[in-house]
């Protein structure tokens, strides 16, 4: 027999929020093409990102248009607004390092550069999966631990590569890298952002 739903449209807003974290994943594989990729096809690929970003910014507003017009939400409103805000604000901050790619023709990217990208693809890819279980939160937990873990390991990353940087670039060449790094970190923390809010959420719940 099948159950009956009385607010199909409830689950509106997990969709949303797992469509914005495919984008995120998305956005993480292009940027690997830009990394290897010709000055030529620097333009094409960062636009890839920006159509990344504004279809993250449409789930978003779906977000909100579904909060508000629910009777019945899966998960607390403001839990909800967090992890959207949280998820489209990544799509922008992985924009900003293709822009970054792209404005200032870094077509000799460091290794460890790749290494930090490796990093937050494996973020992006644990988050996508995770915004796709929000309704079984007791899954959750390995989720949010390894994410956390992984956010070390990329905070360190960025830590050496902005020493080895520093010791092997011009302050001009340096200032170019480190603003990439610095866009890479940054989103790798804001997802680490991401896996304490459902941390909060799998306290707040159980």
């Amino acid at each position: 027999m099948v159950k009956l739903r009385l607010f199909p449209q409830e689950t509106a807003g997990l969709q949303a929020l797992a469509r914005m974290s495919e984008h995120i994943l998305a956005s993480t594989q292009t940027l690997a093409e830009l990394l290897g990729a010709a000055r030529a096809d620097f333009p094409e690929l960062t636009q890839t990102l920006r159509r990344h970003e504004a279809e993250s910014t449409a789930d978003f507003a779906t977000l909100l248009t579904n909060m508000r017009t629910s009777f019945i939400n899966p998960l607390p409103r403001e839990d909800l607004f967090a992890l959207g805000q949280l998820l489209n604000e990544t799509n922008e901050i992985l924009t900003g390092a293709g822009e970054v790619i792209e404005l200032y023709v870094l077509d000799r990217i460091p290794t460890r550069v790749s290494d930090q990208l490796e990093i937050l693809s494996r973020q992006a890819e644990l988050t996508a999966t995770a915004m796709k279980s929000l309704n079984d939160l007791d899954g959750l937990e390995d989720y949010w631990l390894e994410v956390l873990r992984l956010s070390k390991r990329a905070d360190h990353t960025h830590r050496v590569l902005v020493a080895e940087l520093l010791a092997a670039h011009s302050p001009s060449t340096f200032a170019k890298y480190s603003t990439l790094a610095g866009q890479l970190a940054a989103a790798s923390r804001q997802l680490r952002t991401v896996a304490t809010q459902v941390g909060s959420i799998i306290v707040k719940e159980s």
